[in-house]
């Protein structure tokens, strides 16, 4: 076999629909649009959602209430081995610049090392980020 010979199998390639050849072709006249209506005529479209003039679902749902963004950052252990900060709370990590001051939620994760003792007060810690913390010497509160 070489690379010249390989084909596609039998039934795979199918050629492509040629719309609105004539009659014999079996796609002519209305050319597979239908008859009459915005979407059979040239240039015919409408905007997504858009419910023929009815008011859209979009528009008829109230706005107000549960809004679902928030923010949520990770910051690292080997980072804050770096910072050389033995007290980390919300506050320190977002004046080291480790932290968005929009942050919603913060979470330590165990990337990297830590070698010295620290104290992590109102900040979520993952389980072997946990782990890491209280056997270098550290504690969480």
């Amino acid at each position: 076999m070489r690379l010249n010979m390989i084909k596609p199998a039998v039934g795979a390639k199918h050629s492509k629909k040629r719309v609105g050849r004539g009659i014999g072709s079996g796609l002519g006249k209305t050319a597979t649009r239908g008859h009459k209506g915005q979407k059979s005529r040239a240039g015919g479209f409408h905007k997504v959602g858009f419910e023929g003039g009815q008011m859209p679902l979009q528009r008829r749902l109230p706005k107000r209430g549960f809004n679902s963004f928030s923010l949520s950052a990770q910051v690292r252990l080997g980072d804050i081995n770096a910072l050389g900060i033995s007290d980390i709370d919300r506050i320190t990590l977002i004046a080291n610049g480790l932290v968005s001051p929009h942050a919603d939620r913060i979470k330590i994760i165990n990337t990297g090392t830590i070698e010295k003792s620290i104290k992590v007060c109102g900040v979520v810690v993952t389980a072997a980020a946990k782990t890491a913390i209280i056997s270098a010497g550290g504690e969480i509160v």
